[in-house]
């Protein structure tokens, strides 16, 4: 048991900075699956709109389209935008954890 007023041991700081760390990773994961289910639903309604099933680009529907090409790329840079994030997390964290 810890008494008021006296410091902190290494172990405590470590376990706030982990808990830290944790934290900022779920909510990144958070906010990046949010993004993907919302941008995900509006490619949905896209393609299921009739007026899109009428409109061809090179013998193609429009409504393939947008499913081929917006929602792979969405999907390869959501990935990329969380890892560049992620390991700036991590790094803060190294950084931090070897102040201490």
């Amino acid at each position: 048991m810890r008494r008021p007023g006296t410091d902190t041991g290494p172990t405590d700081i470590h376990s706030v900075y982990v808990r830290s760390l944790i934290r900022s990773q779920l909510r990144l994961a958070l906010i990046c699956a949010g993004g993907f289910v919302l941008a995900t639903v509006v490619f949905v309604l896209a393609v299921v709109a009739p007026a899109l099933d009428g409109v061809f680009v090179a013998g193609v529907p429009v409504s393939w389209l947008l499913l081929g090409f917006g929602v792979y790329p969405l999907a390869i840079t959501v990935a990329a935008l969380y890892v560049r994030a992620a390991s700036r997390n991590e790094a803060r964290y190294r950084s931090l954890a070897e102040e201490e």
